[in-house]
């Protein structure tokens, strides 16, 4: 949602004039175009990151091969991670930019996007360090616990496989109590004659 608001405010109200003899639209961040460039690059790149990773994170579980799945947490934590550090050169880039900003009539119209922008841009440095360090822990679960293996095989490969896990303790150790029929079974049964060929 963060990057939505910084690439949406950028590119909705940032392209301004500066006045009302020069049509041309420029950024507001200080007349810089790479500033307002990079701005909706990082914030495109994060949206679309995110629903990538929202989709690995549906499917997670689904994901049969321990390789795939080590894969997956590192590719999550060097994301965020990486996706934090663009975000503080976004944020120091922006809030820069928008200290050198010289105001005039036309600037002004857009200047709450590009402080929405600054402060959004601020708060996905906090959200993608959180989730860098959440992946980081999502890996050291999984590296001592059984995310990326399942529990039922040993460690030891030539080990042979385990045997069937044992009941609860509250199953019956005899098998079969009696037959299902009491009848006695008689050598002729009454009313049926032995068929004589």
């Amino acid at each position: 949602i963060f990057s939505i608001v910084v690439f949406g405010s950028i590119v909705n109200e940032c392209y301004v004039n500066k006045d009302s003899q020069n049509p041309e639209l420029l950024c507001i961040f200080n007349e810089n175009e790479s500033a307002c460039s990079y701005g909706i690059a990082v914030g495109i790149i994060a949206f679309f990151g995110c629903i990538f990773f929202f989709i690995v994170d549906l499917y997670f579980q689904q994901i049969s091969s321990v390789k795939d799945r080590k894969r997956a947490v590192l590719l999550d934590l060097g994301f965020s991670g990486f996706l934090a550090f663009l975000w503080f050169v976004a944020f120091c880039f922006l809030a820069n930019q928008w200290q050198r900003t010289t105001m005039s009539r036309g600037f002004a119209q857009g200047a709450d996007a590009a402080r929405a922008a600054i402060t959004f841009s601020f708060f996905s440095i906090i959200v993608w360090v959180v989730l860098a360090v959440r992946a980081l822990q999502r890996y050291r679960l999984g590296t001592d616990m059984s995310l990326f293996a399942t529990e039922q095989f040993p460690a030891d490969p030539s080990a042979p496989y385990p045997g069937y896990p044992v009941g609860s303790g509250t199953e019956s150790t005899e098998t079969y109590q009696s037959p299902p029929f009491t009848e006695t079974l008689e050598a002729n049964p009454k009313g049926y004659q032995v068929p004589a060929y």
